[in-house]
């Protein structure tokens, strides 16, 4: 008898992985990317949600490190392979890259760049990928599958948009204030 599906959403800055059948991961994109990456073979896969390609800081800042896009990348892979699955069997699925508003910079298309850079760098066949336009995706994965379904949608483009343009004015102030505060050394 099956059970019911459990559907586990994964916000920006997250990485979830998981082996059961019954779990369905979900998420809402703008500009946003979420890689999904899979082992059908084991039956072990993930999903990231992350807001930027990543800086000179991106590894620095605790949990929100992880809304960069190099560091979700090295953690859903490493916990792939560490709950069982196979490098040579890992495909992925990517998704997101929209411009959302006009008002923002073309993020969207820097995290589509940055995905594309990073999946040729590392080796991972790309199996489907739908990046771009100017609508929100809403995304389903089963991760032991490999199974994903996309949905565009246009109910909560704004609030995406909005909060996508809030932590990116938040991610500037960081990144100004790194700056001023790191001190200068200087060499003999």
């Amino acid at each position: 008898m099956r059970t019911s599906l459990k559907i586990t959403t994964v916000l920006q800055g997250e990485v979830a992985i998981s082996s059961d059948p019954e779990i369905v991961f979900g998420t809402v994109l703008g500009s946003c990317i979420s890689v999904c990456v899979f082992d059908s073979a084991v039956g072990v896969g993930g999903m990231n949600h992350f807001l930027l390609p990543g800086g000179e800081k991106s590894g620095t800042d605790g949990d929100t490190a992880f809304r960069f896009g190099i560091n979700a990348m090295e953690r859903l892979l490493n916990g792939i392979l560490k709950a069982g699955g196979k490098r040579h069997n890992l495909k992925c699925k990517a998704f997101g890259g929209a411009a959302v508003l006009a008002s923002m910079s073309d993020v969207g298309a820097e995290n589509v760049a940055f995905v594309k850079r990073y999946l040729k760098t590392e080796g991972l066949e790309c199996v489907s990928f739908s990046f771009g336009g100017n609508q929100a995706r809403r995304i389903r994965f089963w991760p032991c599958t490999g199974d994903a379904r996309q949905s565009l949608v246009t109910d909560c483009l704004l609030a995406v948009g909005k909060q996508e343009e809030a932590y990116q004015k938040q991610e500037r102030e960081i990144e100004r204030n790194w700056k001023s505060h790191t001190p200068s050394v200087e060499l003999f």
